[in-house]
């Protein structure tokens, strides 16, 4: 059975349809949710990113992970076309079920065991970064206490943790990217003071509050009671402010008990940005061409310096996420398909610093359309992964 979908991604801020996804509170109790984050040692400081890598049965080394790249046959997709085995291959999971979101694309939510058996049969672990809150907006927090819609999300993040239970294999859960740095915005910092609708529609989730805070708990209570195998992370968006507060934030909700955080980059090539033209690039706050010797702002040390404040206040790996895969230039902009950027060309040359600030791994892929990708990228992509697994970096 074929799965279909609308693959492509918004950018931060974006409203995002069911065909196309973006890019302090409450304290903890002993009874809230628990994480399948161990609690011996190589869990806490050192040797949090090989745990995690370990946890999904991958070498103890910096994982490398590709996605949004679904093709009509996915033993074609374009993870799989490399020649070498990635660690990770992700797709989106965007819109609610009735409204042609993912639970729809085939029977009883299966879309995906269609991804999971696909990666297994290439010896790749599955990912699924969920934009259910997006379907109407991913700043829209009415919709947290509409019951016509949580409804909705929480049968969908039900039946994703079922077939992950049927999957029975390591698989990683990226929750709603950009969606908890606007709930930030909007609740001052305090996601006890966001309402959200749980008891009527979850079962065993009747000891959190019917607040954020809740609401992120109790996804943790789903994947632990359907499918504990499975690695859950929150994402930390760069523009939800400064990083010790982001952290009060994303901790309060549960992200500290979770397995991992997720950081992106930026949702698109620097030079479809620069170039101006592309309807999905049209932001205003560059410069995003980072300077690779770090001497000039904005850099990757600056990058750098905020994940590992991210890692280290939640005491979690960071999993960088829907990474560009622009080529270097020494002109701004490019055409569509052919946008400049240089962070694949930074990472592979400079793992060591993304694993001192926390990493235990990069995943790529492209945000919206008409960006650069491995089959208009002159090999660049393909070179850096047959390079990288040839000599792969070890996690501490």
């Amino acid at each position: 059975m074929e799965a279909t979908s609308g693959v492509e991604a918004g950018s931060a801020g974006d409203a995002t349809s069911a065909g196309e996804a973006g890019s302090a509170g409450e304290a903890t109790s002993a009874g809230e949710a628990t994480s399948s984050q161990d609690a011996d040692s190589s869990s806490q400081g050192g040797g949090r990113a090989a745990a995690f890598a370990e946890k999904l049965g991958r070498a103890p080394n910096f994982l490398i992970g590709m996605g949004n790249d679904l093709a009509e046959d996915h033993d074609q997709d374009g993870a799989y076309t490399l020649g070498v085995t990635m660690d990770l291959h992700y797709a989106y999971l965007v819109g609610l079920p009735g409204e042609g979101g993912w639970p729809d694309w085939n029977a009883d939510g299966t879309f995906v065991n269609i991804l999971a058996d696909s990666a297994d049969r290439h010896g790749t672990t599955p990912m699924y970064s969920v934009y259910g809150m997006a379907a109407r907006g991913e700043g829209n927090s009415e919709t947290l206490v509409d019951p016509t819609y949580m409804g909705p999300y929480w049968s969908a993040m039900t039946t994703l943790f079922a077939r992950l239970q049927d999957f029975g294999k390591p698989a990683v859960v990226h929750l709603e990217p950009d969606f908890w740095a606007f709930m930030q915005h909007q609740a001052g910092g305090d996601p006890a003071s966001v309402p959200a609708l749980i008891h009527d529609f979850v079962e065993g989730c009747e000891a959190h509050p019917e607040t954020l805070v809740g609401m992120g708990h109790c996804i943790l209570s789903l994947r632990d009671r359907l499918a504990p195998q499975t690695l859950v992370g929150f994402h930390a968006s760069v523009w939800a402010g400064e990083p010790e507060d982001t952290v009060a934030f994303l901790a309060a909700i549960g992200a500290s008990q979770a397995d991992f955080v997720a950081i992106d980059m930026l949702d698109r090539d620097a030079g479809c940005f620069e170039a101006h033209v592309d309807p999905a690039c049209q932001r205003d706050d560059g410069p995003w061409y980072w300077d690779e010797t770090n001497q000039t702002s904005p850099n990757f040390h600056e990058f750098l310096d905020y994940s590992k404040q991210i890692s280290d206040g939640l005491e979690l790996p960071i999993l960088w996420w829907q990474i560009p895969f622009g080529v270097p230039s020494d002109m701004p902009g490019g055409t569509a398909e052919h946008y400049r950027d240089n962070r694949v060309r930074y990472i592979f040359s400079h793992i060591e610093e993304f694993i001192d600030a926390g990493g235990a791994g990069a995943a790529f892929g492209v945000g919206a359309g008409n960006q650069t990708y491995i089959t208009t990228d002159g090999g660049q992509f393909q070179d850096a992964v047959t390079g990288y697994y040839a000599n792969p970096v070890a996690l501490p």
